[in-house]
């Protein structure tokens, strides 16, 4: 009978073993490139065989310090036990029904306490996906459905997905989207981050060619990810909210990979009290499991029934294993995400002062970025890029965002030691 490890015993700092990569992980990346699709982004050849807490290994036996929790999903650590436990109880209960069609308790438990949660007037109801570009094209939906208007707005350098609605929302990397259009019409993209950018809305954009009284929603980030981790200026998304409520616009905060604790809050938009009209999140609400959602103010998800559905979304594994975490989320893990990205950022700020090519760090809780820069001050791609393979080969786990930074959203179970092993890794990396 197969039973699933709960206490792995891998060792809390780096271990390798091999070169790296190692020959068993050489073959399987050899097998990789035979059947599955070019499009996928490999930064760098980790084959991984199993996870505990901040601890990756591979297959090779190589163990790794992951900074990246598989881009801001495993918020509790690999195969937290509590997780691992719920999944496992769940599982030989139930493993599907489409909620779409049918009721169990694990969607409707999880529903009541995410609207509870959410920071939204008069709570939430809840529509569970897969994913966050899933999340995000549902919003889009209802954003239309609800205004009955057609226009939406979005911002330079943010992601939302890769689907094609998401995709037009996004405007990080032109990769992203060259030879997929026609995308989406009726999306306007202005900077990120300014209140200058909010009055060339309003004074110039508002009185040519957007009218303001079609605009279904404005889509933003908190803090935007893919697109440097950029924490937006003071009174930003309060103006945001203050437009939207004067041209009767629906605001759409996308907390994809800024929610579940990563910040020290559940949702990131708490640290500027501002109350959206619809959340989008998934990527750490399961803590590896694929589930979204959609969290709307009562009010506005109106949409009839077959209007909008999912075979898989609110699968009851993945319901099971999101109430598990936030659990773990309440009982420590946002305050360690706090603490934690004090850490981090007094260790960045310290390697800023001894390496100026590298930025002073930005974020809140862990999600924290630095930028690379060159002996002129700009922004430097090639020296990033280069760092994240050097500290691949020494066991640390990195990964890029925006145009030369490097983002740090490491499980929430991170402790002082492993953030100073990184800083170390990073600091000697700098010193070659």
């Amino acid at each position: 009978m197969l039973t699933i490890p709960i206490n792995q015993d891998l060792p809390h700092i780096p271990r390798l073993v091999t070169s790296i990569p190692g020959p068993r992980a050489k073959a399987i990346v050899q097998r990789d490139r035979t059947v599955t699709s070019p499009s996928y982004t490999r930064d760098y050849p980790l084959v991984v065989a199993r996870g505990e807490g901040c601890m990756v290994e591979d297959v090779d036996g190589n163990v790794f310090l992951d900074m990246t929790a598989g881009i801001a999903v495993t918020a509790t650590g690999h195969a937290h036990p509590e997780v691992v436990k719920a999944i496992q109880v769940q599982s030989a209960r139930l493993l599907h029904m489409s909620g779409t069609d049918f009721y169990y308790e694990p969607l409707v438990e999880l529903a009541e306490q995410l609207a509870n949660r959410a920071p939204l007037i008069d709570g939430a109801k809840v529509f569970f996906t897969n994913s966050g570009a899933e999340s995000n094209e549902g919003a889009i939906k209802l954003a239309r459905y609800y205004t009955k208007r057609s226009l939406l707005i979005a911002f330079l350098g943010a992601f939302h997905g890769r689907t094609y609605g998401a995709m037009s929302l996004t405007g990080s990397k032109t990769v992203q989207r060259a030879n997929f259009g026609p995308l989406l019409p009726g999306v306007t993209h202005i900077p990120y981050g300014t209140n200058a950018s909010l009055d060339y809305l309003e004074n110039h954009l508002f009185n040519t060619i957007i009218p303001p009284h079609e605009v279904a929603a404005i889509i933003v980030e908190p803090i935007q990810g893919e697109g440097g981790y950029i924490v937006p200026e003071d009174g930003f998304l309060q103006r945001i909210r203050n437009i939207c409520d004067r041209y009767g616009i629906l605001m759409i905060v996308d907390e994809v990979q800024s929610g579940m604790g990563r910040t020290g809050r559940l949702f990131a938009i708490e640290h500027w009290s501002v109350m959206p009209d619809i959340i989008t999140t998934a990527k750490g609400l399961a803590s590896g499991l694929p589930l979204g959602a959609i969290l709307a103010r009562p009010e506005l998800m109106t949409w009839p029934p077959g209007s909008h559905a999912t075979t898989f979304g609110g699968n009851p594994v993945a319901c099971a294993a999101s109430l598990a975490t936030l659990q773990l989320l309440d009982s420590g893990l946002m305050t360690n995400a706090t603490a934690m990205g004090e850490v981090l950022q007094a260790g960045l700020t310290k390697l800023h002062e001894k390496y100026p090519r590298m930025s002073l760090p930005r974020g809140k809780g862990l999600m924290v970025a630095v930028d690379l820069l060159d002996e002129d001050g700009h922004l430097d791609s090639t020296l990033r890029d280069r760092l994240i393979q050097a500290a691949f080969l020494r066991g640390l786990l990195l990964l890029g965002c925006g145009k030369a930074a490097i983002r740090f959203c490491p499980p929430l179970v991170i402790n002082n030691e492993q953030i100073q092993i990184a800083l170390q890794i990073i600091a000697a990396i700098l010193d070659n």
